[in-house]
């Protein structure tokens, strides 16, 4: 991270840049190690969704290529109008698990120091010695999440459904 000079350019920010960054992102000092944690879960991922998504890519029969091609369609319309339509509504249902993944992978970067919700959790629970209230409410939340993740994903499906019929 040193080497992307991370911390010189928020250093180098106006005080009200830095404020707007401690409010977006994270406090200056956890800038450097924010970053690399969203790095680290991005890198972890995005292998997992790029193989979701050439999965989905290739389980489109060659006789949509083909038919496509004989249109007259360069690759890229093939893709925008004929593959990449089909190849959405497939691959939707393990994108939406995967994001409700990256969602839960996040408590991971507690381990660099990033305040996220597990590390919140934890601090409260040292301070106020409520480990079981702490926990239900962090699971809660997690849930809610989750849940809202979901559900925006099966309405997306049930547009794309209904759209591309």
């Amino acid at each position: 991270m040193p080497l992307l000079g991370i911390e010189n350019f928020i250093r180098s920010r106006s005080e009200t840049g830095q404020q707007w960054a401690a409010f977006f992102i994270a406090a200056p000092a956890l800038f450097t190690p924010f970053v690399a944690g969203v790095f680290t879960v991005a890198l972890f991922q995005g292998a997992y969704i790029t193989e979701i998504v050439r999965a989905g890519i290739q389980a489109i029969e060659k006789g949509q290529w083909e038919a496509s091609a004989s249109l007259g369609m360069t690759w890229w319309q093939q893709m925008r109008f004929i593959i990449l339509p089909q190849a959405a509504r497939q691959v939707l249902p393990p994108l939406a698990n995967e994001f409700i993944n990256t969602i839960k992978y996040s408590s991971i970067v507690s381990i660099i120091s990033i305040q996220e919700l597990t590390f919140q959790g934890l601090q409260v629970i040292s301070s106020t010695q409520r480990t079981i209230e702490v926990w239900l409410t962090v699971s809660l939340m997690y849930l809610l999440l989750c849940f809202t993740v979901s559900l925006l994903a099966r309405r997306l499906e049930v547009f794309l459904a209904v759209r591309l019929i």
